[in-house]
C-alpha cells in the first residue's frame, strides 16, 4: 500500500476508477508466510506438535486434554504426573524417558495408538476454498488486463504483516515460545534437520542433555531460585489478567439490603393496594400505578449489579510473552476506526488530535492501521488530515522519545501540571518549546482551512492540481480512498516507520439507504479487511483521543489471553470527559453508569457496547459464534455395562473397495464445503478478496498481485450497492434499525454466546468532550432514548429476541430490557411529579391516614433506599455528589428528553412521522465553561419548566390555605410539602440552567410555562377530576336534621 499513490476515487457500479494527482513508485514484494496449524497447549500456549511417528501428540488417552511434549515430560518428571483435566495418571508414551511409577505399566511403546486423534483439516479446506474463490466465479468486475492473483500465501498490503505476526494467544511461533517457556533447543520434529529416524538413541541423548541443562531450573536445588531467566519464564506463563472480586465486607451487606428492600417494597405495595383513598380515588390509583412501575424498573436496574467485579491487567507479562528482545513483536495487529461527518460541527482540529494520539500510541508501528471515515466527503477533512500526517512525522518521535502523556498535543500543551516531572533528558525543555511552536503553526494552518471552508465557491471545491473535488455533492459522490502514511513515505523525521493512515469516504447515491454511522462503520470493516485485515478493531469517535498510550495493550491482556481470550467479543473501556465543570451540574460524566452498572454487568456476561472506546474481535463482527470448549472423546461401552466404557480403537476398512469409498466420501465432503463457502457471497457480498480475508480467522491480508488491485477492491467494497441482498446490518457488523446502533450490535453478540470485558485502567484509556450546555445535553439524551424506543419496538427487542440459543444470561437480559424500556418511565414520572401540586391545590392526598404500624413500612422503605445507595457508593468508589447529580438528572431527563423520545418514537413507528428537535444557539462565551451558561432554545425545556411552576404555585396555595384554616391544617400539609419539595430539589439544576449566568430566563420560556401552568391550575380547580363528588347536604356542617 503506497502512501504516495494519491487519492483513489471510483464507483464499482459505474465501472469508474480514477487516481487523482498521484503516482506509484514501486511494487510491493510479498513476504513468505508461515503456516500455523495444529492444536495448542493449554498450559503454555505452544503448539502441541507431533509424535515420533508423525501423528498429533496426545498426552492423555482418557480425555485428550491438549498439552505439548515438554509440558507433558515436565509434569511427569517434576509435577503430580496426572492430567490437569481428568486427573488420570499420565502413562509413558513412546520416546519419553521413564519416571518413578512407570514400573507398574506394561513395557510397550505404542500406548498412544489406543486413542486415535484425527488431524484437523479445516485450515487446509479453507485454503482450498479461498483459492477457488479468488480464481473462480467470484472475480466480479475485473477485465482481462487485471493482474492475476499469484501465490497461495497471505501477503501484506505494505509488506509489513506476515501471518506469523498475526498469531496471538495460542497461535504463537513454536520456536519462539520454546525459548520463552520451555527450553532453548526445540524437540526436532519429523522431517526437520535435527531429526534422525534411524537414531532414536541419539534423540534420547539430546533429550537427556536438555534435561541436564534444565535440571537447574526445574529441579529442587535451592540455588535455582536465583536464576533470573527462570523467573522471567515463570512470570511469562502467568495469566495476563485476573478478576478482583469486591470484598465480602462490602458486597455481602449490599446484597442483604437489596433483599430486605425487595421484601419491604412488596409489603409497602401490598399496603398501598389494600388501603385506597376513597375521597380521592383517582389520585390514589394514579400513584399506585406509578409506584408499581417504579418498583419493576428498580428490579431491572438493581439485580444486574448483583455480581460486580474489578479486573487487573499485567502489561509486563504481556511484553514477556509476546515481545522478546531481538525477536519480532508477536502482538496482534489492530485496525483503528475514527468516524466523522460534518467538519463544522466536529472541528478538524479535534479530529486531528485524535489521529495524532493514535499514531503516537505505545504499540508496534507495523501493527497499527488508522482509518478515518469521512461520511460527509468534505475536502476540509481531507486537507486537514493531510496536514496532520505531515505534523505526525515530528510529533510521534517526540512523544516516544520523552514518553509524553497524553499524546494528543492540544491536551498535552494545555494541561496545568508540572510538565518537567520525571523528565531527566537535558534537551527536553528545548525540544518541547520547539514542538509547541510547531503545533501552534499547525493549528494556524488548520484554522485557515476552516475559515476558507466557511464559504463554498459556486463551482465547488477544486484540488491543488486543478481536479474538481469528487465530494462536492455530499449526497451523490463516488467512493474515495487516500493512503497518507504507509509502506512508502510513512517515516518520521528520524527515519522510523509510522503507522498506516488511510482516508476513506464511502460512495453515496440518492437512491440508496446509507444507515448513517452504522453504515459507515461497516464500510470501514470491509475496507480494512481488504487492505490490512487485523484480527482486532478499535473504534473511536472523532473527539475521543487516546489518553493512555498503553490502552490497546490493556485490551490485549484479555483478547490475547490463551485461557479466556477466544470467547471475548470486545473489551469496553469507560468514557471519560474533559472540559466539564467541577460540580458536573448535568451529570455529563455519567459516573454511576460507568462505575457501577458496567462493573455489575462485567460479573455476568460483560458490559454493553457504548459506541466508542471499544476493541472488537473481527470474527465476532462477522457473525461467528464463539469457539466451543474442548470436548471429551466419545465413550463406547459393551452391552452389559452401559455406565462405564472404554475408548475403542479406530477400525480401518479392510473390505474390497473400502478405500475407494472413503476417498469418494472425502471428495463429496470437499465439494459440499466448497459449495458452502461459495454461498458466502450471499452473506458477505460479492468480493472474492474480502471473502478470502474473512476466512482467515487469525487475520492477515488476502492474496493479491499488487497494491493497485487491493485499492480497486477496496473501492468496490465501499460502493453504495455492495450491501444489497447481503446480511450486512442484519447479522453482520454494526446492526441497523436504530440510531443507537451500539446497543443492538453488542446485544447480538451476547445472544450468540460471546462475552465482553470491562477494562478500567488507573489512567483513563480515552477521553472525549461532552455537551455541558443544558439544551445540548438534553438533545443528546433525547437521541439515546429515541434509539432505545426504536429497539423496543423492533424484532431485536430483548423482551422477545434471543431465547432460541439460550446463550444470553437472564441478568444480562434484564440489563438489556432496562436499556430499552427506561424512556417509558417518563410517563409515570411525569404524573408523579405533578401529584404534589395537585394534592396541594385540591387539599387531598394520595394516602389515607396511616397507623403507627403502617408507618413502619414507609420508614423501612426510605431507610432501605438510602442504605442501598450508601453501600453501593462504598463498593464502587463513586462520590455522593456524583450519585446525587445522577438522581437529579434522572428526573430532569425523564420529564423532558425521555418523554419526547417516547412521543417521537411512537409517531415514527405507528404513523411514520419523523420529527426532529433542533437547537439554535443564542449566546456564547469564550472563557472557561462559558458554554455551560449559554442558553439554546428547545422545546425540551417546556415540560420541566411547567412542572416547576405548578409545584411552586401548589406550595404557595397550600401554605396560604394552612394559614387561613388554622393550626390543625399544618399536620396534613407537611406530607404534601415534602412531596413537592422532593420534585423541586430534583429539578434545581434545571432551574439554574434556565437562569443562566445572569439569572435571567428567556422571555419565551417564562411566557409558555406560566401560560400552561395557569391554564392547568384553573382547569384543575374548576373540574377537580380526581376527587370523588358527593351529592346532598354536608352532615358535618348542618347535622343529621338539616
Amino acid at each position: 500500500m503506497e502512501a504516495s499513490a494519491g487519492l483513489v476515487a471510483g464507483s464499482h457500479n459505474r465501472n469508474e476508477l480514477v487516481v487523482i494527482h498521484g503516482h506509484e513508485d514501486g511494487v510491493m514484494q510479498p513476504k513468505p508466510l508461515k503456516n500455523l496449524d495444529g492444536q495448542v497447549c493449554e498450559i503454555c500456549g505452544d503448539q502441541v506438535g507431533l509424535t515420533v511417528d508423525g501423528d498429533l501428540f496426545v498426552a492423555c488417552n482418557e480425555c485428550g486434554f491438549p498439552i505439548c511434549r515438554p509440558c507433558y515430560e515436565y509434569e511427569r518428571r517434576e509435577g503430580s504426573q496426572v492430567c490437569p483435566q481428568c486427573k488420570t495418571r499420565y502413562h509413558r508414551l513412546k520416546g519419553c524417558p521413564r519416571v518413578e511409577g512407570d514400573e507398574d505399566e506394561e513395557d510397550i511403546d505404542d500406548i498412544e495408538h489406543e486413542f486415535n486423534v484425527e488431524d484437523d483439516r479445516q485450515e487446509g479446506k479453507h485454503g482450498l476454498v479461498a483459492e477457488a474463490l479468488l480464481h473462480g466465479k467470484m472475480s466480479y468486475g475485473r477485465g482481462p488486463n487485471d493482474e492475476g492473483i499469484a501465490g497461495d500465501r497471505s501477503v501484506s498490503v505494505s509488506g509489513e504483516f506476515p501471518v506469523s505476526s498475526y498469531g496471538y494467544g495460542d497461535q504463537m511461533a513454536p520456536s519462539s515460545l520454546h525459548k520463552r517457556v520451555h527450553h532453548p533447543h526445540p524437540i526436532p520434529e519429523p522431517g526437520s534437520e535435527g531429526w534422525d529416524e534411524k537414531k532414536e538413541g541419539g534423540w534420547k541423548e539430546s533429550t537427556e542433555d536438555w534435561r541436564q541443562q534444565q535440571h537447574g531450573n526445574l529441579g529442587p536445588e535451592p540455588d535455582d531460585g536465583n536464576d533470573p531467566d527462570m523467573a522471567r519464564i515463570d512470570e511469562a506463563r502467568q495469566p495476563l489478567s485476573r478478576k478482583v472480586p469486591i470484598a465480602s465486607s462490602k458486597i455481602n451487606p449490599y446484597r442483604m439490603v437489596i433483599v430486605a428492600r425487595l421484601v419491604i417494597l412488596a409489603l409497602f405495595l401490598r399496603y398501598r393496594i389494600l388501603n385506597p383513598v376513597h375521597d380521592a380515588i383517582g389520585l390514589w390509583l394514579t400513584s399506585v400505578i406509578c409506584e408499581i412501575w417504579f418498583a419493576m424498573s428498580w428490579i431491572l436496574d438493581q439485580f444486574p449489579k448483583w455480581y460486580p467485579i474489578d479486573r487487573e491487567t499485567y502489561l509486563d507479562r504481556l511484553s514477556l510473552r509476546y515481545e522478546q528482545e531481538g525477536e519480532p513483536s508477536m502482538l496482534a495487529p489492530v485496525d483503528i476506526f475514527v468516524s466523522t461527518v460534518d467538519p463544522m460541527k466536529e472541528p478538524p482540529l479535534v479530529t486531528a488530535n485524535t489521529v495524532l494520539s493514535i499514531l503516537a500510541m505505545d504499540y508496534p508501528v507495523q501493527k497499527i492501521s488508522c482509518y478515518i471515515s469521512d461520511d460527509g466527503a468534505s475536502m476540509l477533512t481531507f486537507e486537514a488530515l493531510s496536514e496532520t500526517a505531515e505534523f505526525a512525522r515530528k510529533w510521534v518521535p517526540f512523544c516516544k522519545k520523552f514518553a509524553i502523556e497524553p499524546r494528543a498535543p492540544e491536551m498535552y500543551f494545555t494541561m496545568k501540571v508540572d510538565y518537567l516531572k520525571d523528565k531527566v533528558q537535558p534537551t527536553f525543555v528545548k525540544e518541547r518549546r520547539a514542538m509547541k511552536r510547531e503545533y501552534e503553526e499547525f493549528k494556524v494552518r488548520i484554522n485557515a482551512m476552516v475559515a476558507k471552508a466557511a464559504k463554498v465557491p459556486p463551482e465547488g471545491w477544486i484540488m491543488q492540481d486543478g481536479t474538481p473535488w469528487p465530494g462536492n455533492n455530499t449526497k451523490d459522490h463516488p467512493g474515495m480512498i487516500q493512503v497518507f502514511l504507509g509502506h512508502s513515505g510513512g517515516v518520521d523525521t528520524e527515519g522510523n516507520e509510522l503507522p498506516r493512515l488511510v482516508y476513506v469516504s464511502r460512495e453515496k447515491r440518492p437512491s440508496f439507504q446509507h444507515h448513517k454511522k452504522a453504515g459507515a462503520m461497516n464500510a470501514l470493516v470491509r475496507v480494512s479487511g481488504v487492505l490490512t485485515n487485523a484480527p482486532f478493531l478499535l473504534n473511536l469517535d472523532c473527539d475521543h483521543y487516546i489518553n493512555n498510550s498503553r490502552a490497546v495493550r490493556e485490551a490485549m491482556c484479555f483478547l490475547m489471553d490463551p485461557q479466556i481470550g477466544r470467547k471475548v467479543c470486545y473489551v469496553q473501556f469507560p468514557q471519560r470527559f474533559d472540559g466539564i465543570d467541577r460540580h458536573d451540574r448535568y451529570a455529563n460524566r455519567n459516573t454511576v453508569f460507568f462505575d457501577i452498572n458496567m462493573k455489575g454487568l462485567d460479573g455476568i456476561q460483560g458490559p454493553v457496547y457504548v459506541g466508542t472506546g471499544c476493541v472488537f474481535r473481527r470474527q465476532a463482527l462477522y457473525g461467528y459464534e464463539p469457539p466451543k470448549g474442548p470436548k471429551r472423546p466419545k465413550m463406547v461401552s459393551c452391552d452389559c455395562c452401559p455406565c462405564f466404557g472404554r475408548r475403542r480403537k479406530a477400525k480401518y476398512k479392510t473390505q474390497k473397495g473400502g478405500v475407494e469409498a472413503a476417498d469418494l466420501q472425502g471428495t463429496d465432503d470437499d465439494k459440499e464445503l466448497l459449495m458452502s463457502e461459495m454461498n458466502f457471497e450471499k452473506k458477505f457480498g460479492q468480493s472474492a478478496i474480502f471473502v478470502t480475508s474473512m476466512l482467515m480467522e487469525e487475520g492477515g491480508v488476502p492474496p493479491s498481485s499488487s497494491p493497485a488491485a487491493l485499492l480497486k477492491e477496496a473501492i468496490h467494497v465501499i460502493s453504495c450497492g455492495y450491501e444489497d441482498k447481503t446480511e450486512w446490518g442484519l447479522e453482520l457488523g454494526w446492526i441497523y434499525g436504530s440510531i443507537t446502533e451500539d446497543i443492538l450490535t453488542g446485544f447480538k453478540m451476547h445472544c450468540r454466546g460471546w462475552r465482553s470485558i470491562y477494562c478500567m485502567p488507573k489512567l483513563a484509556a480515552f477521553k472525549g468532550s461532552a455537551p455541558i450546555n443544558l439544551s445540548d445535553r438534553l438533545n443528546q439524551v433525547l437521541r439515546w432514548a429515541l434509539g432505545s424506543v426504536e429497539i423496543f419496538f423492533s424484532r431485536h427487542s430483548p423482551v422477545w429476541y434471543g431465547y432460541k440459543g439460550g446463550n444470553l444470561k437472564w441478568l444480562e437480559r434484564f440489563a438489556y430490557i432496562n436499556t430499552t424500556i427506561y424512556p417509558f418511565t417518563s410517563l409515570p414520572l411525569l404524573a408523579y411529579c405533578l401529584l404534589p401540586a395537585i394534592c396541594l391545590l385540591t387539599d387531598k392526598f394520595i394516602m389515607p391516614s396511616i397507623s403507627t404500624f403502617a408507618s413502619l413500612f414507609f420508614i423501612g422503605l426510605f431507610l432501605s433506599i438510602f442504605t442501598t445507595g450508601i453501600l453501593e457508593l462504598r463498593w464502587s468508589g463513586v462520590s455522593i455528589e456524583e450519585w446525587w447529580r445522577n438522581e437529579q438528572f434522572w428526573v430532569i431527563g425523564g420529564v423532558s428528553a425521555h418523554l419526547f423520545a417516547v412521543v417521537q418514537g411512537l409517531l415514527k413507528i405507528l404513523a411514520g412521522i419523523d420529527t426532529n428537535f433542533t437547537v439554535t444557539s443564542k449566546t456564547s462565551d469564550d472563557e472557561d465553561f462559558g458554554e455551560l451558561y449559554a442558553f439554546k432554545w428547545t422545546t425540551l425545556l417546556i415540560p420541566p419548566t411547567t412542572i416547576l411552576i405548578i409545584n411552586l404555585i401548589g406550595v404557595v396555595a397550600g401554605i396560604s390555605d394552612a394559614i387561613n384554616n388554622g393550626y390543625q391544617s399544618w399536620g396534613p400539609l407537611f406530607g404534601k410539602l415534602f412531596f413537592a419539595f422532593w420534585v423541586i430539589v430534583h429539578l434545581y439544576p434545571f432551574l439554574k440552567g434556565l437562569m443562566g449566568r445572569q439569572n435571567r430566563t428567556p422571555t419565551i420560556v417564562v411566557i409558555w410555562s406560566i401560560l400552561l401552568a395557569s391554564i392547568f391550575s384553573l382547569l384543575w380547580v374548576r373540574i377537580d377530576p380526581f376527587v370523588m363528588k358527593t351529592k346532598g347536604p354536608d352532615t358535618k356542617q348542618c347535622g343529621i336534621n338539616c
